[in-house]
């Protein structure tokens, strides 16, 4: 995926791309592109970083990717609403964990267990 502006985007096309990036996530980590994962993963958290710096923090957007039929979307969905809505994100990486999905049920299994210790606090 190529580099774009995302100050310039409405925030429907930056939770579509954010879906986008989830869904190469999902292929990368099944096809073992480590790299590849890595460059999806930052380009992920610059999509989260512009949604918190518009008014109102729009990460609270990306709850409507809760019901996504790609469950690493779901995750990340889960993980990037912590600090807006802990309560649901909670909620969502529960159902994931226990839905036995790997390697995202792993994921959600170790970010509660983060949480829970105080190693991860999300803001």
């Amino acid at each position: 995926m190529k580099k774009v502006n995302l100050s310039g985007m409405t925030t429907k096309e930056l939770v579509e791309r954010f879906a986008q990036i989830g869904r190469a996530q999902d292929q990368a980590l099944l096809g073992g592109q480590i790299s590849k994962f890595n460059r999806l993963f930052d380009q992920m958290a610059e999509i989260s970083k512009e949604l918190k710096e518009r008014p109102g923090d729009q990460r609270r957007e990306l709850m409507g990717l809760y019901n996504f039929p790609n469950m690493q979307v779901r995750l990340k969905a889960a993980i990037h609403t912590l600090a807006v809505s802990p309560i649901e994100a909670r909620g969502q990486l529960e159902m994931i964990a226990e839905s036995k999905w790997f390697p995202q049920a792993g994921d959600a299994g170790m970010s509660l267990s983060n949480l829970n210790r105080g190693i991860f606090k999300p803001t």
